[in-house]
């Protein structure tokens, strides 16, 4: 069985559980994966119950899929990712992103925990991602191209759509929230970036750092999805603060702007 085959037998898994295809998708970043409680009539598919779906060992990814409505539309909300730094390769860090579109997903609302490298920034805040840079050292799309996904060479001028973030912009305003934009750059990880580092990206422009996001926006622009990308300041990046940086300080941020995280993506799908 090929890997386009393995996806399509996830997808088929997945719609066969459930009575209405969502449109919406959503990656839940660390320690943003209580946003998947908060679906009405949700039904919930862990991971390793669903053929060839790739499983994260990260703490903070619950490791589930769970689909139901958020304000009246149907979206699919992955509580949990795979990360390249775990040892896997691009087809199995965005098995998820590729199933999804299968099964009908068409906007894709991609989050995560990230390190701010703009020293304007403080934890805690949203940002709004604008585009990204990837230094990664690899690309989803290497290797033999399926052009049942998408073409062999797609067009990355506007990955996070214009129109999302403006829906995005105004969402926040709704809630008293004035999101700042930027741009994320992802690296590999698992180890934080040095000072020397985060010196240098914000030389080449950098205003966010993480470790996934990157791989899954290209995939999902390779199958023709909308993208929105949204990065929770969790900590300030190495060299910005007179500290050491740990994954425990990235969940607790997270989990104190949970609620107005989920305010913010609510209203983002009840503008879709």
């Amino acid at each position: 069985m090929d890997y386009y085959d393995k996806v399509r037998e996830a997808a088929d898994a997945v719609r066969s559980e459930i009575r209405d295809v969502p449109q919406i998708g959503i990656v839940l970043g660390s320690g943003l994966g209580d946003f998947a409680g908060t679906l009405a009539d949700a039904v919930t598919m862990p991971y390793g119950d669903l053929p060839h779906w790739p499983v994260s060992r990260v703490i903070g990814h619950d490791g589930k899929l769970v689909i139901g409505t958020v304000r009246g539309r149907t979206v699919a909300a992955l509580a949990g990712r795979c990360h390249m730094y775990e040892g896997h390769g691009g087809p199995t860090v965005t098995f998820a992103i590729r199933a999804l579109g299968l099964l009908g997903v068409r906007t894709m609302i991609l989050t995560n925990a990230a390190g701010g490298v703009n020293t304007g920034f403080s934890q805690g805040a949203l940002m709004i991602i604008d585009d990204h840079i990837n230094l990664m050292g690899t690309n989803p799309l290497v290797g033999a191209n399926d052009d049942r996904f998408g073409p062999r060479f797609p067009d990355m001028s506007e990955v996070y759509s214009a129109r999302l973030r403006r829906i995005a912009d105004k969402a926040g305003r709704a809630i008293g929230l004035r999101l700042p934009h930027g741009i994320y750059v992802a690296l590999l990880g698992p180890s934080y970036e040095t000072p020397a580092e985060i010196r240098y990206l914000r030389t080449i422009g950098a205003d966010a750092v993480g470790m996934s996001t990157v791989p899954e926006a290209i995939v999902a622009r390779h199958m023709g999805m909308e993208v929105l990308g949204v990065s929770c300041i969790t900590n300030m990046a190495a060299g910005v603060l007179p500290k050491p940086l740990d994954h425990a300080e990235v969940m607790e941020t997270a989990r104190r702007i949970r609620g107005q995280f989920s305010a913010l993506v609510e209203n983002i799908v009840e503008q879709l």
